[in-house]
């Protein structure tokens, strides 16, 4: 374990109780510069999670409840007509939104119209938004963690592919084993808002650019693209895994590599994070038991 960050998760792992994996792989996420969604139903600790993480690095945090009636004014901000006083004179002053904060919990994304939800998609990929003519560049880092519910549930919006594909990384937190619950129950777990700074932000950046260092052979990358072209030659997939996708699967392997200490990525680091980042990306709901085939079916090569 990366001896700088193993505090952190440690951390981590005291307010969220028996979710280490989970933990992991949002730690993961953020390391590689991506943007986290968690699926789940309501209560299983989405939100915890998401100001933890703020918390540990002592982020600006901002958290937004998404619901049908917002704007996307609400997200990134609007100007504001303002009147001549002994210090300015009149006209329109912008009004920033919750986005400018270097972590945004956009909670429960899918209860939003698309319209709404696409208020981030130029936040996400170009770290920049644009209001009343204006390019405004956004707080350095910048990480989303959205939150969805179960499209199974009432009133909720099923995110669009081109939204989607702007989260590195999917995961599911799913219910506590029972002895993580009675924990729970007992009190045992840290308060988020007791939760104190653990690594310093500069010091977190450092081992973002020390991930980008992290070694992948020629034989690790032509297992990526083996992996990918496997999801886009599958019959049972309209279409298969994008370039794009290709990147944030390497990304996201470099990040656990570093995470476990290595400075090198192996075939183990690429297998435990393609379901996270493939899931989401591909055309039918059954994604993830094709994931899991398509490993299966896709050796090593040496």
């Amino acid at each position: 374990m990366n001896p700088t960050l193993s505090p952190v998760l440690d951390a981590l792992n005291r307010v969220l109780l028996g979710k280490e994996h989970q933990v992991k792989l949002a730690l993961t996420c953020l390391l590689a510069k991506g943007h986290l969604l968690i699926e789940d139903l309501p209560g299983m600790g989405k939100t915890t999670l998401s100001h933890a993480l703020a918390n540990v690095f002592s982020m600006q945090y901002q958290r937004i409840q998404f619901t049908s009636d917002m704007m996307p004014s609400d997200i990134i901000g609007s100007s504001v007509f303002q009147a001549r006083s002994e210090h300015s004179e009149a006209g329109f002053v912008l009004h920033k939104g919750p986005v400018f904060t270097q972590l945004l919990l956009a909670d429960e994304i899918n209860r939003a119209t698309p319209k709404t939800q696409s208020a981030l998609l130029e936040a996400m990929e170009e770290r920049q938004v644009s209001v009343d003519n204006q390019t405004l560049p956004l707080p350095d880092p910048f990480f989303v963690v959205a939150t969805q519910n179960p499209a199974s549930q009432a009133g909720t919006y099923v995110l669009p592919e081109s939204q989607l594909d702007r989260f590195l990384m999917r995961i599911t937190l799913g219910y506590p084993s029972k002895e993580a619950e009675a924990l729970l129950l007992k009190g045992e777990s840290i308060k988020t808002d007791t939760l104190k700074q653990v690594l310093s932000l500069e010091s977190f950046k450092l081992c973002q650019q020390q991930v980008s260092d992290v070694i992948a052979s020629d034989v690790l990358l032509s297992y990526i693209m083996r992996l990918v072209q496997a999801t886009r030659d599958h019959e049972q997939l309209s279409y298969g895994l994008s370039p794009r996708a290709s990147l944030a699967l390497l990304n996201a392997a470099k990040a656990w590599a570093y995470l476990d200490g290595r400075n090198h990525v192996i075939p183990d680091d690429v297998q435990i994070v393609f379901p996270h980042v493939a899931n989401h990306r591909l055309s039918i709901q059954e994604g993830q038991f094709l994931v899991q085939g398509i490993i299966n079916n896709t050796p090593v090569v040496i």
